[in-house]
C-alpha cells in the first residue's frame, strides 16, 4: 500500500469514527489500523474536542493521539467533571499535561470561575499557556512547579516519547529519552486563599507522586468546601518505589471525612467507542485495597454509590 493510500484511508477512518453514528467497527478499526498508524507515522495538527477548543497535536503521543481520533480524552472523566463542574467553581489541575482538563473546565466554570493548571514540565507548562490564549480561556491561571509535601528539587523521567505524560520522579533503570529538574512546592503554597475556598474539584494526575501531592494538600482539606472533591490516579507500585502506598492515602482522606469511589477509566482505544456513547453511571464505593492503577474520586458523600 502505498503512502498517499494509507494517508487516505487513515483520515477516512478518523472521519468514521469521530463523526459518524453508531460504532460498528470502530474498536477494531481505532485498536487495529488507526492508533498503530498515527503513532507509528505521525500527524502534527490541530483538533478540535468534542467541548469546542482547539488544541496542537502530534499523534505520536497518546494523550494527543486520542484527542485526535476521538476528540477527548478518558472520556469517563470528562463526563464526571461535566457533571460537577458549575459557573463561579474552581477547578485545581494538578498535572495539567497540554490542559485538556484544564480547558474543558475554564469552558464549564466559565468568566467567573477560575482554573489552576500546574505542571511541572515547562514544556507542558507553555503548552498550557498558548491554548489557554489560543482558546481564549482567560480564566485559567497556570503554575509551572512540581508538587510535593515540601519545598525541594526534583528529577523528572520520561522513558518514552509516545506517552509524554509519563514524566516521573519514580526512580527508572532504563535509558531515559528526556529528564529534567524542577523545583516543588506542596499546594499550600501554591494555591490563593480563595483558589482553595472555592475548590469544587482538586484534581491530582502525577505518575507515582500522590502520596507526596496528597500530604501536601492536608492542611488544606479541612478548609475547603463542602461538596469539594478531590480525584486522584492512584498508582500503587510505583507509589511503592517512592516509600508510599496507596492505604496510607486512603486512610488519610478517610481522617478528614472524604470517602472513596471508583471511577472507570480504560486506557485501551477499542474501549473509546462504547465509553462515549455511556450515558454514565454512579460511581461505586471503593471495597478492599487499592492493588492496581486506578482513577479514586473521595467526596464527603458517603454511600455505596457517588451521583
Amino acid at each position: 500500500m502505498s503512502s498517499c493510500t494509507a494517508e487516505l484511508l487513515a483520515s477516512a477512518g478518523r472521519q468514521y469514527v469521530r463523526h459518524c453514528p453508531g460504532s460498528f467497527g470502530k474498536p477494531w478499526l481505532v485498536a487495529k489500523c488507526l492508533n498503530p498508524y498515527l503513532r507509528d507515522w505521525p500527524r502534527r495538527r490541530f483538533a478540535r474536542t468534542r467541548f469546542g477548543v482547539v488544541v496542537p497535536v502530534d499523534t505520536q503521543d497518546l494523550i494527543q493521539r486520542y484527542v485526535y481520533m476521538f476528540g477527548t480524552w478518558e472520556p469517563h472523566m470528562t463526563r464526571w467533571l461535566s457533571r460537577r463542574l458549575r459557573p463561579g467553581d474552581t477547578f485545581v489541575d494538578v498535572g495539567a499535561n497540554i490542559g485538556y482538563f484544564s480547558l474543558l473546565a475554564a469552558h464549564l466554570v466559565g468568566p467567573s470561575g477560575r482554573v489552576v493548571a500546574i505542571e511541572a514540565s515547562p514544556v507542558f507548562y507553555r503548552s498550557v499557556l498558548a491554548n489557554a490564549r489560543r482558546n481564549a480561556c482567560c480564566n485559567v491561571r497556570a503554575v509551572n512547579t512540581a508538587v510535593s509535601d515540601a519545598r525541594g528539587s526534583l528529577r523528572f523521567t520520561l522513558a518514552s516519547s509516545r506517552n509524554l505524560g509519563a514524566n516521573s520522579i519514580v526512580p527508572y533503570d532504563g535509558r531515559a529519552e528526556f529528564s529534567f529538574e524542577a523545583q516543588a512546592l506542596p499546594l499550600t503554597e501554591v494555591l490563593t486563599a480563595s483558589e482553595v475556598a472555592g475548590a469544587r474539584v482538586i484534581k491530582v494526575d502525577v505518575e507515582g507522586a500522590e502520596g507526596s501531592v496528597v500530604r501536601g494538600l492536608v492542611p488544606l482539606l479541612d478548609r475547603l468546601r463542602p461538596d469539594a472533591e478531590v480525584t486522584v490516579e492512584v498508582t500503587p507500585e510505583r507509589m511503592a518505589r517512592l516509600g508510599d502506598s496507596a492505604e496510607e492515602l486512603l486512610v488519610t482522606m478517610r481522617e478528614h471525612g472524604f470517602h472513596a469511589y471508583r471511577q472507570p477509566n480504560d486506557y485501551a482505544p477499542e474501549s473509546y467507542p462504547a465509553a462515549l456513547r455511556c450515558a454514565g453511571t454512579a460511581l461505586a464505593r471503593l471495597r478492599g485495597p487499592v492493588v492496581e492503577e486506578c482513577d479514586l474520586v473521595f467526596s464527603r458523600v458517603e454511600g455505596d454509590t457517588l451521583p
